[in-house]
């Protein structure tokens, strides 16, 4: 039938004819996206230029395996729970922690089942090392892999309840108030060389302004004020600053975490890479939610 000659009803429903054949058309090229093998969208990827140039160590896992999100087994977890070095220099970490019993085992933690990695310490106090299916950056498996204990290279042997320790927790634990004491007894200890560790540098040697460079982190611990605003108040903004004291909560609060935490394994030197690609790893298992099957 000739254009002209359609009726304005017949027009219109050819039209409508037509947008559905070209959505259903559309639709298909979409899902045909949808169906390609990791494989081929890696390689469309390569295409259009979305593969990153390598430069962090764990270059690869982000490319191929991050990104991708592809299901991190729980064997591969066990694995690396049992093989030394697995996360740097060290023993595997089922070496100190095998077992429920805190008289076996550092903690009272079983990180040689999926069981027990995801019950987390049983020792006083007892806590989780993560919450399955978020981000563990923060929580304290994936921290203790990464946190380098301050002052910086400070050793595991080295004592976190000299009276300095003490007086920094228990300020924090009171409110962390910009108070007498505080000016008198727990300020001076930041600007002090050997405050934390014996034979280490002040505090305030390395984080002494909100501006970096020369401060690391933005972060100022020669105020109340700079210590409270935070770090990269520069690079987040103000308002979305990290900060490094929770009033009431020390084991929550950066600044105790770094003055008594040790990098795990023990030993492990400041100079080795924080963002190793088994931790990159391990943290993806916890964000797909930790599942041991």
């Amino acid at each position: 039938m000739p254009l002209l000659a359609l009726t304005q009803h017949q027009f219109t429903q050819l039209f409508k004819a037509g947008c559905i054949a070209a959505a259903l058309s559309l639709g298909g090229v979409q899902v045909a996206h949808a169906q390609r093998t990791i494989a081929e969208q890696f390689i469309q990827d390569m295409k259009d230029g979305k593969i990153s140039e390598a430069g962090a160590d764990d270059h690869v896992v982000q490319e191929l395996i991050i990104k991708r999100s592809i299901p991190i087994t729980y064997d591969y977890i066990d694995m690396l729970m049992n093989t030394p070095n697995a996360f740097g220099p060290g023993v595997a970490c089922t070496v100190c922690h095998n077992s429920n019993d805190p008289s076996k085992s550092y903690r009272g933690l079983d990180l040689s089942t999926c069981k027990g990695i995801i019950k987390g310490s049983t020792e006083k106090p007892k806590r989780a090392l993560f919450t399955p299916g978020t981000d563990p950056k923060r929580d304290p498996l994936i921290r203790r892999l990464r946190n380098n204990r301050m002052p910086l290279g400070l050793g595991f042997e080295a004592s976190t309840f000299t009276p300095n320790h003490m007086l920094v927790k228990q300020w924090i634990a009171d409110g962390a108030k910009n108070d007498e004491h505080f000016n008198k007894d727990v300020l001076p200890l930041f600007s002090q060389a050997n405050a934390f560790g014996h034979n280490t540098p002040a505090c305030t040697a390395c984080h002494m302004s909100n501006q970096e460079p020369p401060s690391f982190h933005e972060l100022n611990l020669s105020s109340h004020a700079g210590i409270m605003l935070g770090a990269d108040s520069v690079a987040k903004g103000v308002d979305k600053a990290t900060k490094v004291i929770i009033p009431g909560n020390p084991d929550d609060s950066f600044v105790w975490q770094h003055l008594a935490e040790n990098r795990m394994p023990p030993g492990i030197a400041p100079s080795e890479a924080r963002d190793h690609p088994n931790t990159t790893i391990l943290s993806a298992w916890i964000k797909q939610g930790a599942k041991c099957d």
